[in-house]
């Protein structure tokens, strides 16, 4: 997967507003295995990644910004969001399952594309590339839209926050 959420993000980054943003992104060390130099180095770009420009919410709330602990507990995505200023952390889970279908077809067209690109044409490598960013695509509409009446995300965020959901079950 090296560099697969940096090619997939063609975005050229949010506009946080003030409040609705994260201020902060840590992996829950309880329950987010360490992987090997490769797997922690794409966590970290990911991490670096939504930091630097995102939007999100608590729909409904206006305690922002956010620091987010990313957690993964029984095939489950969990989100524990506290105000950046202090407060009672909201935890949202969402199950997995939905997301593994696409993540495993992201996984095999991203490795098909690395292989692509040490001998294929161009013409051929572009092909696969158009498949493997509409793959990212759908990844990040599936999981904005398993938040959405919790979590607000935009587009760019949202294919952020996907390529981190990503790095954390890739296996190098």
């Amino acid at each position: 997967m090296s560099d697969v959420g940096r090619l997939a993000d063609d975005g050229q980054g949010a506009a946080p507003s003030g409040r609705h943003k994260l201020a902060s992104l840590a992996l829950d060390p309880a329950s987010v295995k360490r992987g090997n130099a490769n797997i922690e180095h794409e966590r970290e770009v990911a991490v670096f990644d939504i930091l630097e420009a995102n939007v999100f919410e608590l729909v409904g709330r206006d305690e922002g910004p956010y620091g987010l602990l990313l957690g993964v507990v029984e095939d489950r995505l969990v989100f524990t969001v506290t105000p950046a200023a202090g407060g009672t952390p909201t935890v949202v889970q969402i199950p997995l399952m939905p997301l593994r279908r696409v993540m495993r077809d992201y996984f095999l067209v991203c490795e098909t594309y690395f292989d692509a690109i040490r001998t294929a044409p161009p013409s051929r490598i572009t092909q696969i590339d158009v498949g493997r960013r509409a793959l990212h695509d759908e990844g990040a509409v599936a999981l904005s839209e398993r938040l959405a009446d919790r979590i607000a995300l935009d587009t760019v965020t949202a294919r952020r926050l996907f390529t981190l959901v990503c790095a954390l079950h890739w296996r190098g």
